[in-house]
C-alpha cells in the first residue's frame, strides 16, 4: 500500500533529463549542462580542509540536534557583520540541507488541512514539503510584472480563511528575481495582520548581483528563514542548511529535529565553521562576480536567439525564458535540443502549472566557454 498523498508528489522531471544527459555524456557525447542548480565550482578548499581536520581529530559523533554552538555563534556573527542585524545564536538551527530546515518548518506551523500560499513558477519541492505535512500548498500565477513574486496586493487578495502561512524566495529559482525590502515588509504586515506566518527562503542570498542584499531579519524577527552552505559556499553535497526561528518556536523545532534529523552532519558542521574564514569570503566572492559576469553574457545573448526574459535576474544563477516565439511546447523542445545539440536545459513543468509549456530555465553554473559553446548549439538548433 501506497499513502494517498503521494498521487500530489510530482517527480522532478529534469532529472529524468539529467539522467538521458550523462547516459549519452557515456556514450562519448559532448554534454553542456545548463539544467542542474548547482555551482561547477569545488568547495572552497578552506573548508575542505577544516572537514578533513575534523575527520582526523574524530568529530564525527553526534552532536546536539540544533547544531553546535560554534557554528550557530558563526551564523549569528555574520549575520552582524553583513547586515547589522542583532541574532540570537539560540535562535539558529543546523539542518541537513535547507531541506531539512523546510520539513521542520512545515511541520511546527502548518496543521492538517491548512493553507501555505506560495508563487508560481517556484522551487518545486516547496509544495511537496506543505504536501507531507498534509496541508495544502496554494500555488498563484505570478508574472513579470511583479517579477515572478508575490506582492502584499496579491496576497490580500488570494488570501483565505484557512490560510495558515505564506512562502516567498529572494532571489528565486527558478527566476533569480528579488523582492524589494518595502514590498516585502508590506508583504510580512499583510501576513501579520492576518495572523498567519511568513517563512523567507534566502538560499541564494549570497548571490545577488545588481542590488544591495539584505536579509528579512531586518524588516522583522517574526519570521522563519531558510538558508544554506550549498549555494554561495558551494556545499551541495556537504547537505547543510540552517534556519533561524521566532524564539517561541525554537523549542517545538529542536524537539522534532531531535525525533527526525538527530542531527546534521558533524564533519559538515565543522567543515562549515572554515565558510566565514576571510579567506573563504575572497573566494566565493570571487565566485560571486564570476556569476554575475555569466549572467550579464547569457542574457542578451538569449535574448537575441528569441527567448524573452521580461523579469531580469538580479540573483541566484538562472535565467526564467518564455519560449513561445521558439516553440509552443517547452518539454519536446528541450528534450530535441539535448539529443540534437547536446544542450541540457530545464522545461517549466518542474516549476508548476503557470504556462510551463512556454518557459525554460537556464543555469549558468558551467564555465563561460561552456556557455558560449552552449549558445552557438541552440542558435544552430532553432534555425535549422
Amino acid at each position: 500500500m501506497i499513502a494517498e498523498r503521494m498521487a500530489s508528489i510530482r517527480p522532478f522531471y529534469v532529472m529524468e533529463l539529467l539522467a538521458r544527459a550523462r547516459a549519452l555524456e557515456s556514450a562519448g557525447r559532448s554534454i553542456i549542462h545548463m539544467e542542474v542548480g548547482e555551482p561547477d565550482f569545488e568547495t572552497p578548499r578552506p573548508i575542505v580542509e577544516a572537514g578533513m581536520r575534523a575527520l582526523d581529530e574524530g568529530l564525527t559523533h553526534y552532536t546536539p540536534a540544533v547544531g553546535i554552538v560554534e557554528l550557530r555563534q558563526a551564523i549569528a556573527t555574520d549575520y552582524l557583520n553583513r547586515y547589522g542585524v542583532q541574532l540570537d545564536p539560540a535562535r539558529v538551527l543546523i539542518t541537513p540541507g535547507s531541506s531539512g530546515a523546510l520539513q521542520l518548518v512545515m511541520s511546527i506551523v502548518v496543521n492538517p488541512g491548512e493553507m501555505v500560499m506560495m508563487a508560481d513558477p517556484g522551487y518545486p519541492c516547496n509544495r511537496h514539503f506543505v504536501r507531507l505535512v498534509s496541508g495544502v500548498p496554494v500555488t498563484v500565477p505570478v508574472g513579470p510584472e511583479t517579477g515572478y513574486q508575490l506582492t502584499a496586493e496579491i496576497i490580500e487578495r488570494e488570501w483565505r480563511d484557512n490560510m495558515r502561512t505564506v512562502m516567498v524566495a529572494s532571489p528565486s529559482n527558478p527566476t533569480g528575481t528579488l523582492i524589494p525590502r518595502d514590498e516585502l515588509e508590506k508583504i510580512h504586515r499583510v501576513v501579520k495582520e492576518r495572523g498567519g506566518v511568513l517563512i523567507v527562503d534566502e538560499i541564494y542570498q549570497g548571490l545577488v548581483y545588481s542590488a544591495d542584499p539584505f536579509t528579512a531579519l531586518e524588516v522583522s524577527d517574526d519570521l522563519f528563514i531558510i538558508n544554506s552552505f550549498s549555494k554561495y559556499y558551494g556545499m551541495t553535497g556537504w547537505r547543510l542548511g540552517w534556519m533561524i526561528a521566532p524564539e517561541r518556536h525554537v523549542g517545538a523545532a529542536d524537539r522534532l529535529a531531535q525525533n527526525i534529523f538527530l542531527s546534521a552532519s558533524t564533519p559538515a558542521q565543522y567543515a562549515a565553521l572554515a565558510a566565514f574564514s576571510d579567506e573563504t569570503q575572497r573566494i566565493v566572492e570571487q565566485r560571486r562576480e564570476a556569476f554575475r559576469e555569466r549572467r550579464d553574457y547569457l542574457l542578451p545573448a538569449l535574448r537575441k536567439l528569441g527567448f524573452e526574459i521580461a523579469a531580469e535576474p538580479e540573483g541566484a544563477f538562472y535565467l526564467y525564458a518564455n519560449c513561445k516565439g521558439i516553440t509552443q511546447d517547452s518539454s519536446a523542445f528541450a528534450y530535441e535540443l539535448l539529443e540534437t545539440e547536446g544542450v541540457a536545459i530545464t522545461p517549466g513543468k518542474d516549476f508548476g502549472d503557470n504556462l510551463p509549456e512556454q518557459h525554460v530555465r537556464f543555469a549558468y553554473t558551467t564555465s563561460m566557454e561552456k556557455l558560449k559553446e552552449g549558445v552557438a548549439r541552440i542558435e544552430r538548433f532553432i534555425r535549422r
